[in-house]
């Protein structure tokens, strides 16, 4: 028993906080929530520090592999008589670390606390009830050794699984028989020069959340985020298996017995391209009073997989199941609020689920496209087109289109990422092209070239300022474009795309477009990263 005890602890988690004692009664107030850094043994504290080390020199080696296997072939290193000294070397090594593992499992093994720990983990995998749930959420330690909580299998039939949720494709070119196998030929180097650039720095630059050594520098911020999520507001860490196969880390606060509106609604937020949701835009929604549910990005933290826009729409999916069957919630409970990146799959969850109640979008783009033309040179054009419509397709506003219900943009004024001439140039915030294409979409008879222009002027001002002055300038009443808008939607059956203004002067097209743009649009003045303030986040405006 006690030779299994002390394998366990070797091949145990790395434990980093006790959030509370799992004996202890669920206490009252934020003070009596506080827990404390594990503190390992001075024997398990060194060999944990040696094993760290080697871990780090590994994930620079593998980021820096291709450079160092190019310097020892062109030093003539790669052959049979230097590379089995340099095998003896690497397995004395091995085998030093191995006893670096036995001996910090000793070390565990010598303390309570962790003892304690690998009982109930043990006991938490063979038997997955909900008090013993309940026991190993009072820790945190490496998330791939977390028992999984839910499985899109649960609600769904594994065999339709396979394949992944289904995504908007682009549409291909229409030609003839013989010129479409000419032209896959000739296409096909650039079809793997794509590939590569997708599958090693392109997915890296898009999402930079996902480098391994940019989360190592994070940890303790991410791990002060957690203990705070959980200790302070009572938050509960949960793993969610997706339809293929990804691993999602989240965090549910449930504020549903504190009563009021707010609380009885799920904010599921969307992070950006490097963030988390232990220190990202889910405080913004907390700090309102909602009921909030975190997750990261496959990749991110403790979720597996890469970011691909496949990988992602499968982890939104299982989020939102998660949400409906065993959170409780229903679909029109539900508001779906992204950051930057993360308008891919809130635009996604709300084309897929048309019944979720709004979505919030801040500092989100319409298409990467433009924002990748941006850093690359001109001469990769092609290439670049190639590589995102092919693996990188983040297309917002297409898949924002298809939904019916209350949208809310925020546009960041002073944005440096989501700009193509940079943030002094407020007109090329792709913001502004996602709220056009929604507009024209939803309302086409308005948003003719008269209507678009005066959109185009207002979205030109800077600061609230100039925005009035705009809007005052056109003479837009208020009033009368919501009497025009409430009679159309009284006579009608309202599925945009609407035709009100069909038969409506110049002068009231304008208005109205002013109108609506004020309302699915808001300013905040500042730049990309900033974090919104609860104060700024707004239920979308509703008819």
């Amino acid at each position: 028993m006690a030779g299994w005890m002390w394998l366990r602890c070797i091949l145990g988690p790395h434990l980093q906080r006790i959030h509370r004692s799992p004996d202890q009664s669920r206490p009252e107030g934020r003070a009596g929530r506080r827990g404390w850094t594990y503190q390992p043994r001075s024997l398990e504290k060194h060999t944990g520090s040696i094993l760290g080390w080697a871990s780090a020199l590994w994930s620079l080696s593998y980021y820096s592999s291709p450079l160092l296997l190019c310097y020892l072939y062109r030093k003539g290193y790669i052959c049979s008589s230097k590379l089995v000294p340099v095998s003896q070397y690497l397995g004395t090594v091995l085998v030093c670390l191995l006893g670096v593992a036995c001996l910090r499992g000793w070390g565990r093994w010598k303390n309570s606390e962790y003892l304690q720990f690998i009982t109930i983990l043990e006991e938490t995998k063979k038997d997955h009830t909900a008090p013993n749930k309940k026991k190993v959420r009072c820790y945190d330690f490496d998330f791939s050794y977390w028992p999984s909580d839910f499985s899109w299998t649960e609600v769904s039939n594994p065999k339709l699984s396979k394949a992944g949720v289904s995504l908007l494709k682009p549409e291909p070119r229409l030609r003839g028989a013989a010129d479409s196998v000419l032209n896959s030929v000739r296409t096909v180097p650039c079809h793997i020069i794509s590939f590569l650039i997708a599958h090693s720095f392109g997915r890296r630059m898009l999402y930079p959340g996902s480098v391994g050594l940019l989360q190592k520098a994070m940890r303790p911020m991410l791990q002060q985020g957690q203990a705070r999520l959980i200790e302070e507001f009572d938050g509960q860490r949960n793993k969610i298996v997706a339809c293929d196969g990804n691993e999602i880390d989240t965090m549910f606060v449930d504020r549903r017995r504190d009563g009021g509106q707010k609380s009885q609604t799920l904010v599921i937020c969307c992070e950006g391209n490097a963030g988390f949701y232990e220190v990202g835009c889910m405080n913004t929604p907390l700090e309102g009073g909602y009921s909030v549910l975190g997750w990261n990005h496959p990749g991110f933290g403790g979720s597996t997989g890469v970011p691909f826009p496949q990988n992602e729409a499968n982890a939104m999916d299982v989020v939102i199941q998660f949400a409906m069957h065993k959170l409780g919630f229903e679909l029109k409970d539900i508001v779906v609020y992204a950051w930057s990146i993360g308008g891919f799959t809130a635009s996604w969850a709300v084309m897929s689920y048309p019944e979720i109640q709004s979505v919030v979008f801040d500092a989100s783009f319409d298409d990467l496209l433009p924002l990748a033309l941006k850093v690359m040179p001109d001469s990769w054009r092609p290439l670049v087109q190639h590589t995102v419509r092919q693996y990188m397709n983040l297309n917002n506003a297409e898949q924002l289109v298809k939904y019916q219900g209350p949208v809310l943009l925020i546009r960041r004024t002073r944005d440096e990422i989501i700009t193509t001439k940079g943030p002094e140039d407020v007109m090329s915030n792709r913001g502004n092209d996602l709220l056009l294409k929604l507009l024209q979409f939803r309302y086409p008879k308005i948003m003719t070239d008269e209507g678009i222009r005066a959109v185009r002027q207002w979205l030109g001002s800077s600061n609230q300022i100039e925005e009035a002055s705009v809007y005052s300038g056109y003479e837009v009443d208020d009033d009368w474009c919501v009497s025009v808008l409430q009679s159309y939607q009284a006579d009608r059956d309202v599925v945009f795309p609407w035709s009100v203004g069909e038969d409506m002067t110049l002068e009231g097209r304008r208005q109205l477009a002013l109108f609506l743009a004020r309302k699915y649009m808001r300013n905040f003045e500042t730049t990309h990263c900033t974090p919104l303030p609860a104060s700024e986040f707004h239920p979308p405006w509703r008819l």
